[in-house]
């Protein structure tokens, strides 16, 4: 399965997205707020991806400094080595990447441009989906029909 066909299956359209000005304490409002796990963070309106901030960075950084951060920006605290994918990518190749860089959240870039978000839930639904697909097959042949 591609990530074409995943972005097709989410419920909700669109990525999340605040300028880097934006303080964690607002990143942290917006992530609650919308019940999601990270924000993209972008300058231009959400076309292109500077970087990424999620709950756990958000709760890395209390432990280290203290709830001082919270009034920092989220350029200050954004992860800006972003692994990205693509439409044409297969969930199996991010699930490993995920797996192996241990995040949960892959911005879908096409030709620079932030087009969708996958999470780590994302690819293990469309994972169960498809095995679930080839044991409704298997069980057909076995039966004949």
């Amino acid at each position: 399965m591609l990530v074409q066909a995943l972005l097709k299956t989410k419920a909700t359209e669109g990525v999340v997205t605040v300028p880097s000005s934006t303080t964690v304490s607002e990143v942290a409002k917006i992530l609650a707020e919308k019940r999601i796990g990270t924000v993209v963070i972008s300058d231009d309106g959400g076309e292109t991806a500077m970087g990424i901030l999620s709950e756990r960075d958000i709760v890395r950084e209390l432990a280290a400094s203290g709830s001082g951060c919270l009034f920092g920006t989220a350029k200050a605290y954004m992860t800006t080595n972003l692994v990205t994918c693509t439409s044409q990518s297969s969930v199996k190749e991010i699930m490993s990447l995920m797996t192996e860089g241990r995040f949960r959240h892959m911005p879908v870039v096409e030709e620079g441009k932030l087009i969708g978000i996958v999470t780590l839930g994302d690819v293990v639904k469309a994972q169960l989906m498809e095995v679930e697909m080839e044991k409704d097959a298997l069980a057909g042949m076995i039966m004949g029909h």
